[in-house]
């Protein structure tokens, strides 16, 4: 009986750690400012599949000229994307269509891009699609920015 309360409790403690730790590592990432919810579908196929699947949920943050994606549901410390604002084309903006609609949030505009010949499509909110598409325009003279 004593061994099962030990394991619960030990259980219990390591959720909330776990959860403790998330919090934390969210918070740090927001602590620069200029962050954004960003869900993120890399390497998109040509026929613009609908499916829902292959999306990330993930917070951006402006570093300078490079957009950073951390994913929600992750340890890592690092970026597990990093988007250079030289390199990003803007292909086109559409609503969520199909089961896109259940795996994105409420709110979301998906927005196809080029990176360096990936394709891959970042969905955000009104708000935010705003703001990504103004510091994309806001590139420095000189740099080549394709905005459609």
């Amino acid at each position: 009986m004593v061994l099962a309360l030990t394991v619960c409790g030990l259980v219990v403690a390591l959720v909330v750690v776990g959860l403790f730790v998330f919090g934390l590592r969210r918070r740090l990432i927001q602590r620069s400012g200029g962050t954004f919810d960003c869900s993120l579908r890399w390497d998109v196929p040509e026929d613009g599949d609908l499916s829902g699947k292959g999306w990330s949920y993930g917070v951006a943050r402006y570093n300078g000229d490079r957009i950073e994606w951390y994913r929600v549901f992750s340890y890592a410390p690092r970026p597990r994307r990093v988007l250079e604002r030289s390199a990003i084309e803007v292909a086109g903006r559409r609503a969520p269509e199909g089961e896109e609609e259940l795996a994105l949030l409420s709110d979301a505009v998906i927005l196809a891009c080029l990176h360096r010949g990936t394709r891959l499509e970042l969905a955000m909110s009104e708000d935010a699609l705003t703001g990504f598409l103004a510091w994309l325009e806001a590139a420095p003279p000189g740099q080549r920015v394709n905005v459609a």
